[in-house]
């Protein structure tokens, strides 16, 4: 099992349970370090509280006081908890370093680490990485922002791994020396701004992927998204390009049939399995990582042929009575719903709806030229009434719930047409997480006769 060696903090506060902290807290406790942990919402009885103080680590619930902080010289936050919480504030005041549960996964992996972010696709690369070098007989695990904790599989990675992690713009926040050895950047579009306040620190958070990267490292970069270009330019590593419309002789690229890496042929269009102009964007930056880190082209291509999406992205879920339904429940933006609604020709009733987060929809009106009714839900229902009013839509019509929508949808469409649930929105005005939103979605539509 590995171990922080040559840490150089010996009193930890760990500020959030959930599975990262708690993750964290055992690693750090196991390395011999003094670990004090804080959480808002747990109590003294819960299991894990229990557990983590069996091991001897102090625990603190209930609230967040100050005194927490007491001789404290580095703090492991959750990445979902803002800067601006009071004992973060504290923290910037005091002078103390703040970092996520990444940065320790960093510290203790011995193997190749693969980071993938974006604001659009992560999982999807992620996934398609892991899988052609899974396909490849390539040693490789698979962790990060995909809901699986770092530090648990860097703990017990050996110097032949492979570490393929997805990591969000909160993670990366909390970085100090972690660096990937092959760092992916899909593109960089306005998202999480109630959290990062600017595009700009959502830039420089992104940005952070490759921050610590060297001269023998890997950038694979979007050279079609402005963002993405800008951002790559400080990159110290060996850069690697992607584009669905130039070749790029040291990247990867298509023309009408083929899919390339260099000048090698991949795989013909024909037989990808992935729809999307979107997709096509994920799989080029995933041939460049897989090629990279020793992957082979019967690897890729087996997944490439058979590799149908991941869960509450672009999912297919059903064909009722000619209707191809389509979960896409992870699009909790504007563009990835632009993305989904792009690779459809047919006719499309669009469900749509969640959490209000202070913007509007009318991005969205050029790819409302296929969508013959829209079903809105939750929060931002009334703008995007007004949005697919504006886009001249003919059939409106307003749920409760995603489990109503699924249902007037259908009741609104025809043979031939395409129900796709893609929210645009975040899920929290209504579900707990996007995957139980379209968890309730399938369900919905597995009741339809």
């Amino acid at each position: 099992m590995n171990k922080l060696v040559d840490f150089p903090y010996s009193h930890v506060l760990v500020l959030g349970l959930a599975k990262s902290g708690t993750a964290a807290t055992q690693v750090l406790l196991e390395s011999g370090i003094h670990v004090r942990v804080n959480d808002l919402r747990a109590t003294d009885e819960d299991d894990v509280v229990k557990d983590l103080r069996s091991l001897g680590a102090e625990v603190v619930v209930g609230s967040h006081p100050l005194n927490v902080l007491d001789d404290i010289d580095l703090i492991v936050k959750n990445p979902g908890i803002p800067y601006d919480n009071v004992i973060l504030k504290e923290a910037v005041n005091l002078d103390i370093p703040i970092i996520t549960e990444v940065e320790l996964a960093g510290q203790l992996a011995e193997g190749m680490i693969i980071g993938i972010t974006g604001s659009n696709g992560k999982t999807t690369t992620t996934m398609l990485i892991y899988e052609m070098l899974a396909a490849s007989k390539t040693p490789v695990k698979l962790a990060g922002n995909i809901g699986i904790v770092a530090t648990e599989i860097a703990r017990n990675l050996s110097h032949d791994d492979r570490l393929v992690l997805e990591l969000s713009s909160f993670q990366l926040m909390g970085i100090k020396t972690f660096r990937p050895n092959i760092a992916v950047l899909l593109n960089i579009f306005e998202a999480h701004l109630d959290y990062h306040k600017t595009l700009e620190n959502y830039k420089l958070a992104k940005s952070n992927i490759f921050l610590n990267q060297l001269e023998d490292d890997y950038l694979i970069f979007n050279a079609d998204e402005p963002n993405v270009l800008e951002a790559s330019r400080s990159a110290k590593s060996i850069k690697v390009p992607f584009s669905v419309s130039i070749k790029q002789e040291n990247g990867a690229w298509i023309d009408h049939e083929n899919l390339y890496f260099k000048e090698e042929r991949i795989i013909a269009l024909k037989d990808i399995v992935l729809v999307g102009i979107h997709n096509l964007e994920n799989i080029l930056a995933a041939v460049c990582a897989a090629k990279i880190s020793g992957a082979t082209n019967e690897g890729i291509n087996k997944v490439l042929k058979t590799f149908s999406g991941v869960t509450h992205r672009l999912q297919f879920v059903a064909n009722k009575n000619g209707r191809l339904i389509y979960n896409d429940s992870k699009a909790t933006n504007i563009l990835a719903t632009q993305k989904a609604l792009a690779s459809f020709n047919q006719s499309t009733i669009l469900l749509a709806g969640g959490l209000d987060r202070g913007n509007g929809f009318d991005d969205l009106i050029p790819y409302f030229k296929n969508v013959k009714g829209i079903v809105v839900f939750g929060e931002t229902a009334d703008k995007l009434k007004n949005t697919a009013e504006k886009a001249g839509v003919s059939t409106i019509t307003y749920a409760e719930n995603v489990e109503d929508a699924a249902l007037k949808a259908y009741a609104m469409s025809e043979p031939d047409d395409v129900i796709l649930l893609s929210p645009a929105c975040a899920s929290w005005d209504q579900y707990k997480t996007f995957e139980e939103r379209g968890d309730m979605f399938i369900q919905a539509v597995h009741t339809i006769e």
